[in-house]
């Protein structure tokens, strides 16, 4: 990807709660990751809140791809060998596995991520309805009636974010603004600027309707151009990466004009 990332943004998300052994959550409340974004270690008030620390290394692995026991141990705030104890009880429950990265000379470097089932702890919202839905329409009123409803929930969409963002002028703060937003509908989202600094990456970490925009990929279209518009004419917005094509996360690349 062009431009490697320089600095993160502080929005609210959402994050996983109640680790059960299921094989998904029901849903995700909302709380602050600040310190996560900014690559700050753990709080005593997140600890006072009682989330254990296996929540907390699905959390980080989810918003930031495969980490090394040390890294995960310095972001909770703990000791390397702890949190790899508590990477290899993740492990024996399917949630994640540990990888070899040669990096230099030296031995390959022990990594860790999540697997399909850890991915599943950060659930689809509905996803086997809307898929079923989606089929129903398909199927019994053709494909123009399926373009007519996402066109429909796009224009729902293009006048929330209008509303959230009305009256903001400034770029960087109305990528900042539409990424909170997204954080509150689920996508894990947040914003960066890369080291060139004549661009901002907005990044969502988490697609809530996969299951949806994998059945009907007019979804993510109808996404794009929704962000086009309500980020102005100012600037130019690509997707650069994209969960469905296999990527980890969604990113866009919005540069000014």
């Amino acid at each position: 990807m062009r431009g490697e990332i320089e600095s993160s943004s502080k929005v609210e998300l959402e994050v996983p709660i109640g680790i059960d052994g299921c094989s998904r959550l029901d849903y995700i409340p909302s709380m602050a990751l600040e310190y996560y974004l900014a690559g700050s270690t753990d709080t005593e008030a997140e600890k006072r809140q009682g989330r254990p620390a296996s929540e907390r290394i699905l959390t980080l692995l989810k918003m930031r791809g495969s980490q090394t026991s040390a890294a995960l141990g310095t972001a909770l705030g703990t000791t390397g060998e702890n949190a790899r104890q508590q990477l290899v009880k993740l492990a024996a429950d399917g949630l994640v596995e540990a990888r070899s990265q040669a990096k230099g000379v030296g031995r390959p470097q022990q990594e860790w991520e999540l697997t399909e089932r850890g991915h599943g702890f950060f659930p689809d919202t509905h996803g086997e309805l809307a898929v079923s839905l989606i089929k129903a329409v398909r199927n019994t009123l053709g494909e123009a009636a399926l373009d007519q409803l996402i066109a429909a929930r796009e224009g729902e969409t293009r006048a929330t974010y209008s509303a959230v963002l009305e009256g903001v002028d400034d770029l960087e703060a109305r990528i900042a603004a539409l990424a909170a937003q997204r954080s509150a509908e689920g996508y894990m989202a947040e914003w960066r600027r890369t080291n060139e600094g004549d661009a901002w990456l907005l990044i969502e970490n988490h697609c809530p309707i996969c299951a949806a925009a994998t059945t009907c990929q007019g979804f993510c279209r109808s996404e794009l151009a929704v962000f086009r518009d309500v980020l102005g004419d100012g600037c130019t917005v690509e997707r650069e990466e994209h969960i469905l094509h296999g990527a980890r996360r969604c990113a866009y690349r919005i540069s000014p004009h």
